[in-house]
């Protein structure tokens, strides 16, 4: 699995797990049509999972006019994704984190979620 559809996966299995408050393992089992031991899709679900608190702060002092409870539960997952391939795995360039959050949002978001990361990764990164 290359790391784009890794990515989409783990949104759809963040996303799932937000909305559902279901674990992990359980949210990956209904997201995958078989199992699939993919490290990078593991890493981000876990990884995120595991880090949710400090993610969330960190989007939350990003916010302008926003708080975190009033985000979309799709821009939410996105922000979470991005910021914990920012902050925490050093292999992956900032701009390909940016430019990879933007294009989830545009195809799990609508018209304005592309902008919307955009601006709050940007401002992260100052």
């Amino acid at each position: 699995m290359n790391r784009r559809t890794a990515r989409e996966k783990a949104f759809q299995v963040l996303f799932q797990m937000d909305i559902n408050a279901v674990d992990p393992s359980e949210a990956l089992e209904h997201v995958l049509e078989k199992p699939v031991q993919d490290s990078f899709l593991r890493e981000l679900v876990f990884g995120v999972n595991e880090k949710k608190s400090s993610i969330d702060q960190q989007i939350a002092d990003h916010l302008q006019n926003w708080s975190l409870n009033r985000l979309a539960s799709v821009e939410k997952t996105v922000l979470r994704i991005a910021t914990y391939e920012l902050l925490y795995n050093d292999e992956v360039p900032t701009g390909v984190a940016i430019n990879e959050a933007v294009e989830l949002a545009h195809k799990f978001g609508d018209e304005k979620s592309g902008k919307f990361i955009n601006g709050v990764l940007s401002k992260m990164l100052k």
